[in-house]
């Protein structure tokens, strides 16, 4: 990138005031650590890692047994975290609700259920009777609890439940569907479900109980089931979820071992059942306790994230409450009643850090929302991920809805439930490019050969060990999918699947996804479920589709179909596939465009070519993309050179 322009810079009163001063200024009085700049603080957390995650402990006042040592095994796959330490992440998101007991904790708007507010009291009140309750159920430590719910109070109480007891936690959203779903749930066997029997989305009553239906019968290990109706006539064979209100509540969270896990998440490579992914209680307090740094959150702050409880944002912003912050939830379509609705809310509720996917800011920009009669005074931080945040969105943003706001864009994933490279309160936000490389994370970028290269773009590679990466993947016990998964391409090194260029004085611009994973709007999906999908209709024989990521483009997802002798790609097929991705996947990956194709290119032992058709459609030489000798079918090539070039 050779455009840099400066678009914000921090006032030093407002540096002076953030959470990264602070933790500076007591490094300093603690420890007698200073530095020079941020890039030699970075440099000093990952060359000394036992001394900087203790000082995340100890600076964040982490509850809990603190471990005597932090790292006793150093390598990467296969570093030992704090084996001796104690705590419990629940206990960790709660720490100040006793003293903060009637402010508000959580704030909901809700398409289903309206606007309502809960206090510190309340929330953990709601946590100790639904933990009592799940133990009266028969879950105990271990035990996997899964949910299918929105973006709204119940999925975080029912979490921090589970949590605070030591059962393990594992969420989709309900606008999900019944494959992808069960391809998650059946991976981990729960022992408990909770799901909602409907929502109200873009002013329409979805009704999920056939759905639901389906997916208990997919999953017979279940003991208990658990609805939160919308309709007045639940099933009767469901505990209704105001049931759980009525148990006493229980004692304090116990504290776990530091590498209990704590949830599983979903990620997907191209091919197969998504990876469900354990990340541990330790690992994910002590990376939410720094990311609280980067994000500058303050007891007296309200934050929102614009987010559905199936991204792993609707995780990450939990650790704003660890700080005593409001959070504010926003469960509905961002453009009902119209476009500005998201933003009604940050106005109205005051909220100072907000953040969304860049596919929602760059929508606002194409839609030319005007935002200049709303009141945002309050806000102080706007975040955005998902995908990379163009240079126009950049200047949309302080253009449209505010010129003094520190807007400050993360990279991170699923895979870690953190960022490698994010904002920093001190330093200026440039057009496209994000601030500063991750406190504690060995983010470079890396070239075909396994060397770091600077101002150029390279592999996104972590070479130091995380306390946030997994534990495992759920039953992959030897850990072969796990080394598959990041350490195949460069031994001894985690290389995550996207485009990066480090700048000479540490910024970074991601330029997407370097795999084959499809990422649509910061949600992340392999495409065997898609083709699941797309396959099941009579008329499909065969499909492939990919992802395109384009810098300062929108993304492109086309979908190409093989059909069956004698058929035609007509409207009506393609409006029947498009109802079989969003019944069986999710609307969100519904394709750009489907294109019929003659036939699908393969590898000699059948496997689709989809990294590199993607490169191809990307700009990639077509005669360094593939090599034809090692295709079962090379003539099926022709037709996908040809498209690059008309896309071109």
């Amino acid at each position: 990138m050779t455009e840099r322009r400066v678009l914000w810079t921090p006032a030093a009163d407002r540096y002076r005031s953030s959470s990264m001063a602070r933790y500076e200024a007591w490094l300093a009085d603690e420890h007698r650590l200073t530095f020079d700049d941020y890039n030699a603080m970075w440099l000093w957390s990952i060359s000394d890692l036992e001394a900087f995650w203790a000082s995340i402990w100890d600076f964040g006042e982490i509850k809990g047994q603190r471990p005597t040592r932090f790292l006793t095994r150093h390598s990467l796959p296969g570093a030992e975290w704090a084996p001796d330490g104690r705590l419990n992440y629940a206990a960790q998101v709660l720490a100040r609700a006793e003293r903060l007991k009637g402010e508000l904790a959580l704030i909901v708007q809700s398409e289903t259920f309206g606007r309502s507010e809960l206090t510190w009291a309340e929330l953990s009140r709601r946590v100790g009777r639904t933990a009592n309750q799940l133990q009266r159920l028969g879950v105990g430590q271990g035990d996997r609890v899964v949910a299918i719910l929105p973006n709204t109070e119940t999925a975080l109480i029912a979490f921090l439940a589970a949590a605070s007891i030591g059962a393990i936690w594992s969420l989709c959203a309900p606008d999900m569907g019944q494959i992808a779903i069960l391809d998650r749930f059946r991976q981990i066997e729960p022992k408990v479900l909770i799901a909602q029997d409907g929502y109200v989305h873009a002013g329409k009553l979805v009704d999920r109980r056939a759905a639901l239906a389906q997916i208990v019968e997919g999953l017979p290990m279940l003991d208990q089931k658990i609805v939160v109706p919308v309709f007045d006539d639940p099933a009767s064979d469901w505990i209704n979820w105001s049931e759980l209100n009525d148990a006493p509540e229980t004692s304090l969270p116990t504290e776990v071992p530091f590498n209990h896990p704590l949830w599983i998440v979903y990620s997907s490579g191209t091919t197969g059942n998504p990876k469900p992914i354990v990340h541990s209680h330790g690992g994910i307090v002590l990376e939410m306790t720094k990311m609280a740094l980067h994000t500058d959150s303050r007891m007296s702050d309200r934050n929102c994230w614009f987010t559905s409880s199936g991204w792993i944002m609707w995780n990450g912003q939990w650790g704003g409450l660890a700080t005593g912050a409001t959070t504010c939830l926003f469960d509905g379509a961002p453009n009902y009643p119209d476009i500005s609705a998201v933003w009604r809310f940050v106005a109205d509720e005051r909220i100072n850090n907000f953040g969304a996917g860049a596919a929602f800011f760059d929508g606002c920009r194409k839609a030319d929302v005007k935002l200049h009669e709303l009141d945002l005074s309050a806000l102080r931080h706007l975040g955005s991920t998902g995908s990379p945040l163009s240079s126009d969105g950049y200047d949309w943003i302080y253009a449209q809805v505010k010129q003094d706001v520190w807007l400050a864009p993360i990279a991170g994933g699923t895979d870690l439930a953190g960022a490698f490279v994010l904002g920093h309160p001190a330093m200026p936000v440039r057009a496209g490019e994000m601030q500063c490389r991750a406190l504690g994370v060995a983010v470079r970028a890396f070239d075909e050969g396994g060397q770091e290269v600077i101002g150029e773009v390279g592999e996104l590679v972590c070479t130091e060990p995380l306390p946030s990466m997994p534990l495992s993947f759920w039953g992959d016990e030897d850990g072969t999918r796990l080394h598959a998964s990041y350490f195949d391409t460069y031994p001894g090194v985690w290389r995550h699947g996207d485009w990066i260029e480090i700048t000479a004085d540490g910024g970074s611009i991601i330029y997407g996804r370097s795999d084959a994973t499809i990422n649509r709007r910061g949600l992340r999906l392999g495409s065997a479920e898609i083709y699941q999908a797309v396959e099941a209709l009579p008329e499909i024989m065969d499909s492939l589709v990919v992802d395109l990521e384009f810098l300062g483009r929108d993304s492109f997802m086309p979908l190409f179909v093989v059909l069956s002798t004698a058929q035609h790609l007509d409207a009506d097929l393609r409006l029947r596939i498009f109802e079989a991705i969003k019944t069986d996947v999710s609307a969100r990956f519904v394709p750009d465009e489907i294109v019929q194709i003659p036939e699908v290119p393969r590898t000699l032992s059948g496997k689709k070519l989809e990294v590199p058709i993607k490169k191809l459609l990307l700009g990639a030489n077509p005669e360094t993309v593939v090599n034809r000798d090692a295709m079962a079918n090379p003539e099926s090539f022709d037709f996908f050179v040809d498209y690059a070039k008309a896309r071109a």
